[in-house]
């Protein structure tokens, strides 16, 4: 019932627009090379500062939906992927331009989204309450855990050659989430001095110089669009009836897998994409089109994208951590807006779970009327703005989005400085998403730990008197003893050694094993 209201509550000419607004925004920046669903979140977060936190959610969420698709649309037609998340769509999404298809394909991934929504939103609604309920057992100890568990988990999936990386970057980020008074005695540190900093580094200004300023960077390098003046044909645009039936396995399949991906801590939605993508081929009777126009390909990538939306919000509303980047900075904004999201915001205010799925709920249909109607009319078209233009735009809405949150040219400064370590960290290949997540979640562990190291008198040991606990941290020791190569080492020499055994074993004995082992090594030299 709290659903149906919400739904019916939300139906106003006002929510209209912001659901249609944020959603043509989220679509026009994902399919912009360089404006990403992060940074396109980060800008609009800024901008909704002044107003009610249910409209700024609102235009956010639709953003949110909207950006990831957009990023179809470029990678469809320019061969060019507007964000991460669209990368896998272009393996098949641009061979499908090239045979004079782009209308079709373009058709194809909107509906591969919309339904790659309601999937995510679907299993939001059923498995958020029962990780919520299961998370209200959870002290101090355990919440300090499950923020160290998740910067450990998005540093190492997230890293492109070290896990190592990741984690640096994400303690990094949680050190830097430090500055300014504590929440507990309000004592400042690493504040040397500086009134400014009193209040902390802000977070805006940070993650759009994480984001913003690296996009332009790599904008600028990039060599010209060689696709940007071949002409593309769209006639039609929305999927024939047989292009989608007979794919209910595959449409399932990526979706569930997609929400699963999404739950980690800081994966996203580019892997949730490739994932969905890799299994859809695994399991295809059709392997050889993959990569060369295939319907199934394609199809697959946008239902994962967007599939993960929901399942990356399943753990930031039931435990306060975010499941993806785009998650991050939703989890920030709801901070500046007044909300804390985790088991209390689910016991307390309960009805907001039914909001956001019925907010999600409108925020695809937005997406799927508007990308059905102007992919044909106008945003195939947009994509070609020129990147001089692009990157003095998006350079400009980065300054005006950090001014406008304080009105201070300090923080102004925050993102130049950030900026500068944003591209350092690209060009060394540290992972962005688990320094956000590090930054965000730094004051959230930080407490915890701080009020449960009170409460038990300085005792440590006090982490392993609650079975939660003591799961969390035997999980967290298993996981860095994998990522350090510890059980490989110890199974190559365990097999290592059993194989020596077994040969010695072999060539000692006598009798017919002898025989046998003789017969073996001439049949080797023979298959020779």
């Amino acid at each position: 019932m709290s659903l149906f209201e919400n739904l019916a509550a939300l139906l106003t000419l006002h929510n209209v627009f912001l659901f249609l607004g944020g959603s043509f925004l989220g679509i026009l920046g994902g399919a912009l090379p360089g404006v990403t669903s992060v940074l396109g979140l980060t800008l609009l977060s800024s901008v909704t500062f002044g107003m009610e936190s249910q409209d700024a959610l609102l235009a956010l969420l639709a953003l949110y939906v909207g950006s990831v698709y957009g990023g179809s649309l470029s990678a469809i037609t320019l061969n060019i992927p507007g964000t991460p998340a669209s990368a896998a769509t272009s393996l098949d999404g641009y061979p499908l331009t090239l045979k004079g298809e782009a209308g079709p394909a373009i058709g194809l991934g909107t509906i591969g989204s919309f339904v790659g929504t309601l999937i995510g939103v679907l299993l939001l609604a059923t498995l958020t309450p029962i990780l919520g309920s299961f998370a209200l057992q959870f002290s101090s100890v355990e919440f300090f855990l499950l923020a160290v568990m998740g910067i450990l988990m998005c540093g190492s999936l997230s890293s492109q050659d070290w896990p190592e990386k990741g984690w640096l970057i994400g303690f990094l980020g949680f050190f830097l989430s430090t500055f300014g008074m504590d929440e507990i005695h309000a004592y400042p540190r690493f504040v040397f001095g500086n009134p400014n900093l009193l209040a902390g580094i802000p977070f805006i200004p940070v993650m759009i110089g994480i984001f913003g300023i690296p996009e332009v960077v790599e904008v600028l390098k990039a060599p010209p669009n060689l696709h940007a003046n071949r002409p593309i044909i769209v006639k039609r645009v929305i999927p024939r009836l047989k292009e989608l039936k007979n794919r209910f396995r595959l449409i399932v399949q990526s979706g569930l897998v997609a929400v699963g991906v999404g739950i980690i801590p800081g994966v996203g939605e580019d892997i949730g994409s490739w994932v969905s993508y890799d299994l859809a081929k695994r399991t295809s009777k059709n392997k050889d089109e993959f990569g060369k126009g295939s319907h199934e390909g394609l199809l697959a990538s946008e239902i994962g994208n967007n599939a993960t939306i929901g399942g990356a919000i399943i753990p930031l509303l039931a435990l306060g951590i975010p499941g993806s980047p785009p998650a991050a900075i939703l989890l920030g904004a709801m901070i500046l807006h007044g909300l804390r999201p985790g088991p209390l915001l689910l016991t307390e205010q309960p009805e907001y779970l039914s909001f956001f799925v019925a907010s999600l709920i409108y925020a695809s249909f937005s997406m799927l009327i508007i990308g059905l109607l102007f992919a044909r009319w106008g945003l195939i078209y947009v994509i070609r703005i020129p990147k001089k233009i692009l990157v003095v735009v998006v350079a400009s809405l980065c300054i005006i989005g950090a001014f406008s949150l304080n009105m201070n040219l300090y923080d102004v400064k925050f993102v130049f400085i950030f900026g500068i370590v944003g591209v350092i960290m690209r060009r060394f290949k540290f992972p962005a998403a688990p320094f956000v997540l590090g930054f965000i979640l730094g004051p959230f562990a930080d407490g915890n730990l701080r009020r449960a190291l009170y409460l038990s008198n300085g005792n440590v040991l006090s982490f392993f008197h609650r079975p939660v606990a003591a799961v969390l941290v035997v999980i967290i020791v298993v996981f860095l003893l994998a990522q350090a190569g510890v059980f490989q080492l110890i199974r190559k020499k365990t097999t290592g050694s059993s194989r020596k055994a077994d040969s010695n074993g072999a060539k000692t004995s006598g009798g017919p094993q002898e025989g046998m082992y003789e017969k073996r090594q001439n049949s080797r030299r023979s298959e020779r």
